[in-house]
């Protein structure tokens, strides 16, 4: 079985036990791993990470010890960066054993072809986003960021998501429809071209799977915030779930 799941932001100001939240993402871990012969990360699972050379960001130690756990048990587990937990420089990889992946990528699983990306990026229309995204992405803004003690580099961070996250309305959530919602659009221009099976993406935060195509299927994973929800595929089927501890 595979599965899937983004957005867990661990260590968010805004979410109010960030104990408990952890220890359900680790039940999530404990119930998929009896099955799972992979697992992929889609992205924004840290609400924010930077890896100094020395120091790794404090906590999630339940989360990356079960990520260690499952890695060294032979279950292959892909982390791909989303937009608040770009900053990895080999300490996922070296000590955790995951595939870290830096950009969309195309993946043959099973029976199926799955075109796969945290989802920040393809909105060609958001042009501050992008300015941000190549700031954040620029070597020259990670070794600048890297000069700052780890304790200031840390809460500089974690208040610049808290404040972002504040600005957040709801109406964000909520499904726009698929001429407005920019992952669904990506997906239909990238269907004139290519022919996946499945295009799976994070980022959004909603809960959708939408057949765009006698063959493809364009697949939102939602959160693990609010929704709690997560993405199965067995080979042939694929099907987004629902947790519940």
């Amino acid at each position: 079985m595979i599965y899937f799941i983004s957005d867990a932001h661990l260590g968010s100001r805004i979410i109010e036990n960030p104990l408990a939240h952890e220890k359900k993402l680790v039940s999530w871990l404990d119930m998929v791993k009896t099955d799972a012969t992979q697992i992929f990360l889609m992205g924004d699972m840290f609400d924010f990470w930077f890896e100094y050379k020395s120091v790794v960001p404090r906590g999630f130690v339940r989360f990356l010890g079960k990520l260690a756990e499952l890695t060294d048990a032979g279950i292959e587990i892909h982390f791909f960066t989303g937009n608040h937990d770009i900053w990895t420089f080999g300490y996922l990889e070296n000590e955790i054993g995951l595939k870290v992946h830096r950009k969309p990528e195309t993946m043959q699983l099973g029976s199926k072809s799955f075109f796969l990306a945290h989802g920040d990026g393809l909105d060609m229309g958001d042009k501050k986003f992008h300015f941000i995204r190549k700031i954040f992405h620029s070597k020259l803004a990670q070794k600048l960021f890297g000069w700052l003690p780890p304790r200031l580099g840390q809460n500089f961070g974690y208040k610049w998501s808290e404040q972002n996250r504040k600005k957040y309305t709801g109406k964000e959530s909520e499904y726009k429809g698929e001429d407005n919602e920019f992952l669904v659009v990506f997906a239909k221009n990238y269907c004139k071209t290519h022919q996946p099976d499945f295009l799976i993406f994070g980022h959004r935060h909603i809960a959708l799977d939408l057949q765009i195509s006698k063959q493809t299927r364009v697949v939102i994973l939602g959160d693990f915030v609010s929704i709690f929800s997560y993405g199965k595929f067995d080979g042939d089927n694929f099907s987004l779930e629902f947790f519940e501890e």
